[in-house]
């Protein structure tokens, strides 16, 4: 009897096929997910930081002996209630006023890349004016920022 060639795979082939993926996706999946988790950590660290920047301003920027990065707080003299008011103007606040140097004067980060409310996870940021604190609970742990 002859047997023809078949150019097909066994099924013991297929079998050890299968096992070997399985073995790569179980390595590699808990590695993705440590790499995902580790850019939006760094993602929302840097928004945070220019959130940061836009409420107390940056004092290592000087230009003519004065702060050419004052933020909202250097503006007004206090920091916002709420992080809306970075982009928007309260009506409690004058518009700025360059002979005396007070007012708001924003917008005071840049809002159309996104939501600059909420940090990677979609959770909304916590701002604490009095506490002087940002912070991401979307994290584990949390990130907390304070200015």
């Amino acid at each position: 009897m002859n047997r023809k060639q078949s150019a097909g795979f066994t099924l013991i082939e297929l079998v050890i096929i299968i096992v070997v993926l399985g073995i790569v996706a179980a390595v590699a999946i808990p590695r993705v997910g440590t790499i995902l988790e580790s850019s939006r950590i760094g993602a929302t660290k840097e928004e945070m930081h220019r959130l940061k920047r836009s409420i107390a301003g940056d004092p290592r920027i000087v230009a003519g002996g004065e702060y050419a990065d004052p933020g909202f707080e250097g503006d007004v003299g206090f920091p916002p209630s709420r992080l809306v008011d970075l982009i928007r103007k309260p009506d409690s606040i004058p518009a700025y006023d360059k002979i005396t140097r007070y007012g708001w004067n924003g917008p005071y980060i840049d809002s159309t890349g996104g939501n600059f409310l909420y940090d990677a996870w979609d959770s909304l940021y916590q701002y604490d004016p009095s506490a002087r604190s940002l912070t991401s609970v979307g994290a584990d742990p949390d990130i907390v920022f304070s200015f």
